[in-house]
C-alpha cells in the first residue's frame, strides 16, 4: 500500500466507525484479561457466552482462585482448550494476588510474565483497558495487513512492528479494532467481500472479488 494511501485508508474506517470497541464483554481490566486469555482459538461469541455465567459468580482473581481449576472448568467447558485455559487462568490469578495485590499490571513485561499471556494478549489489555496505542496482531490483522499491503510480514511480530511505523499516530489508538473488525466482517479469509469494501480503492489486493450474482 502506498504511504500516501494509508491516512485515507484509516480515515475511511474511522468515518464508518469513529469509536470501535472490542466485541468481548467485560467491565474491569481483570475481566478483560480473563476474557482475552480464554479467547485464544475461540470466538468472542463463545467466550461471551461462558463469561456471562462466570463473571457474576467470580470476576476477581481471588474469587476465581476460590473456584479452583475444576470449578472454573465447569463455567468455561464450552470453550476450546478449556482445561489448559483453566490452569493458566488459575495460575494467572495466583500471580496477580501474590505479586500485584489482585490488580492487573500495566506494563507489557509484567503482563507477559503471567501464564497463558503472550504479546498479543498483553497488547489487547494495554490498548483496551489502559488506552495505550498498541496493536495486537491476531489472524485477522495479520491477513488484512498482508493482503492489503498495509504492513506485509511473515510473522505477527514483523507485522506489528511495521504497523507501528506505518499507521499515522492519530489513528494508532483504534487501529487494532478497525483492522480486526474489517478482517472479521469484510476482508474475510476465503473470499474477501471486495464489493462491500469501503477501502478497496487504497488496497493493493489485485484480484478484487466481484459481487456475487446472489448478493
Amino acid at each position: 500500500m502506498k504511504k500516501d494511501n494509508i491516512p485515507l485508508f484509516f480515515a475511511t474506517l474511522q468515518a464508518a466507525n469513529p469509536t470501535p470497541e472490542t466485541e468481548l464483554e467485560y467491565a474491569t481490566p481483570f475481566e478483560l484479561l480473563a476474557a482475552v486469555l480464554l479467547s485464544a482459538q475461540a470466538t468472542d461469541v463463545g467466550v461471551n457466552k461462558a463469561t456471562r455465567k462466570l463473571f457474576p459468580v467470580a470476576n476477581t482473581p481471588q474469587a476465581i482462585l476460590r473456584l479452583g481449576v475444576e470449578g472454573l472448568e465447569e463455567y468455561i467447558k464450552t470453550i476450546g482448550l478449556y482445561r489448559s485455559k483453566a490452569k493458566h487462568l488459575i495460575e494467572t490469578c495466583r500471580m496477580l494476588v501474590e505479586l500485584h495485590g489482585g490488580e492487573v499490571p500495566r506494563t507489557r513485561a509484567e503482563l507477559e510474565a503471567l501464564p497463558g499471556v503472550g504479546r498479543k494478549t498483553a497488547n489487547v489489555v494495554l490498548n483496551v483497558a489502559f488506552g495505550e496505542a498498541t496493536i495486537a496482531v491476531d489472524t485477522h490483522i495479520f491477513r488484512v495487513s498482508n493482503r492489503t499491503g498495509l504492513a506485509p510480514g511473515k510473522t505477527p511480530l514483523e507485522v506489528e512492528l511495521k504497523l507501528e511505523k506505518r499507521v499515522p499516530f492519530e489513528f494508532r489508538l483504534h487501529a487494532h479494532h478497525w483492522l480486526i473488525l474489517h478482517g472479521r466482517y469484510i476482508c474475510v479469509a476465503r473470499t474477501p467481500k471486495c464489493w462491500e469494501c469501503a477501502v478497496a480503492l487504497y488496497c493493493d489486493y489485485k484480484p478484487k472479488t466481484p459481487r456475487p450474482k446472489s448478493a
